[in-house]
């Protein structure tokens, strides 16, 4: 057991996909030309005033139900003081002690098929601020000689999500953050898109003895894109804090930047230099006061959520744990296996061509699910044509690939390279019996007890056939002649 241990909680910033903006009607869309979807309201010109996204309170709403919380009577909206280039306004719209979701809890399944609890302190809403590119001749960020703002993404619809510091190791902050993605992505209110900030996360840690009560001095973590990230920021800064004190130090409570490439945090600014916000009530916007008709209206919208979908999966479908853990943690493969299931294919074979095959060729070119041009159709046909013989493993997997690529169906593709199999017992035979003339030695070998040259000859066969013999077929008549 450890001399140490680690407690952790996250703040996570989730941006809305709503069609316009927090407070004003600007279209809210990634990656727009720089600087076209602003207007005095977002820009914070004198005498504009700010409307809230009623949508976006709907959302946050849904997102408090799923997670357990409380839906507040009665929410304020805030002015948070400070000043940044990329802040129009020098004050972010946000809440600060009347947010609009209080308390609730996570449900989070752990690598070892274990689960944790992670109780949720707060969901509040707030307005995103823009984004400044730094540039430099020399093209580093450290020696920028000029920044570039772009205003397009300020006033975006911005939910934070922080949990309580229930956690004790990264591998459970990362889980929390897959089941808190999952979930979010489930609830159809963010595409959740970690690469694109849509989703964003800092990292509360700090160490204590084992056994201890108290709270040790925590620093937080900025700039993690994506789990994996956070997982190693996590690693890197639980070392580094329980090495400091080992050696006498003591821990200075600070803020602290994830530098990627070097694979460690590196100090960003210390509690004496963080700001005082001086948060006070936006006078423009009057308190929301949520009827319950419209809560219980929003909570019967709840879709089925990932911990009951995975539980359904292992139950009804017969589903190994870490297959449905696989499937569920992406809406895009959900909604492919689902799809597929519903027109007839058998749920186990979709699910391990869905998380694995389509799964590995994505991962290989750097893409997502949700922008593959594969369909149910595709799958289901791939499943039926192995099942019945007609293309083997191998060459279903070449049609994936052109399937990507090119969206094509199945079986044009399979006529397209030739994949169908010969299964023809005649037409077979002729190139077995060419085989065994050929491979005198194998075969003698194998005649005299060595089963594992089995392989061989198929392998032979299929050579000759150019990969379109049916290798079941060609064993059985291999089998059928040496006898």
């Amino acid at each position: 057991m450890s001399e140490w241990e680690t407690v952790i909680g996250l703040e996570c910033h989730v941006e809305l996909d709503t069609r316009t903006k927090m407070f004003c009607g600007c279209p809210n869309e990634f990656g727009a030309e720089p600087n076209t979807h602003v207007c005095p309201v977002c820009l914070g010109h004198p005498g504009s005033l700010p409307v809230p996204n009623e949508e976006a309170i709907r959302r946050i709403v849904k997102i408090g139900l799923a997670l357990g919380s409380e839906i507040a009577p009665r929410s304020l909206f805030h002015r948070k003081n400070y000043f940044y280039p990329d802040m129009p306004k020098n004050y972010q719209i946000s809440q600060f002690d009347l947010p609009i979701c209080v308390g609730g809890h996570l449900e989070v399944e752990l690598p070892d098929g274990t689960t944790s609890r992670v109780g949720i302190t707060r969901v509040h809403m707030e307005e995103d601020t823009g984004k400044t590119t730094h540039g430099s001749a020399s093209g580093r960020i450290h020696d920028a000689d000029s920044a570039l703002i772009d205003y397009n993404r300020a006033g975006v619809p911005l939910v934070e999500c922080v949990s309580e510091p229930d956690m004790r190791s990264p591998e459970e902050a990362a889980a929390y953050l897959r089941e808190l993605r999952a979930t979010l992505e489930a609830l159809d209110v963010s595409d959740v898109r970690m690469e694109e900030g849509s989703l964003r996360c800092d990292a509360n840690i700090s160490v204590r003895p084992s056994g201890s009560d108290a709270l040790g001095t925590k620093v937080e973590i900025k700039n993690m894109n994506s789990i994996r990230s956070l997982e190693r920021a996590l690693h890197f800064e639980r070392e580094r804090q329980v090495a400091a004190l080992e050696a006498g130090e003591s821990i200075v409570q600070e803020t602290r930047h994830w530098d990627e490439d070097a694979g460690a945090t590196k100090s960003m600014r210390s509690k004496e230099e963080a700001f005082d916000y001086r948060y006070f009530p936006e006078p423009d916007i009057p308190p929301l006061a949520p009827a319950s008709g419209w809560i219980e209206e929003i909570r019967g919208t709840l879709p089925e959520l990932p911990r009951a979908r995975r539980a359904r999966y292992e139950s009804d479908m017969g589903l190994r744990p870490e297959v449905a853990r696989v499937l569920v943690a992406n809406r895009a493969s959900t909604d492919l296996f689902e799809r597929t299931v519903a027109i007839g294919a058998e749920p186990k074979a979709v699910a391990n061509w869905v998380t694995q095959d389509l799964a590995g060729l994505l991962n290989e070119a750097g893409t997502d699910a949700r922008d593959s041009r594969v369909a149910p159709e595709h799958v289901a046909d791939l499943i039926r044509l192995v099942a019945d013989g007609t293309i083997s493993g191998a060459g279903a997997k070449q049609v994936l690939e052109e399937v990507l690529e090119t969206g094509d169906e199945v079986e044009m593709i399979v006529d397209r390279r030739s994949l169908r199999q010969v299964s023809d017992e005649g037409a077979l035979g002729e190139i077995v019996d060419m085989v065994i003339a050929e491979q005198p030695e194998a075969v003698e070998k194998l005649r005299a007890g060595k089963q594992e040259l089995i392989g061989f000859l198929v392998g032979q066969v299929m050579k000759s056939s150019g990969g379109s013999a049916n290798p079941k077929l060609a064993r059985e008549l291999l089998l059928e002649r040496l006898s």
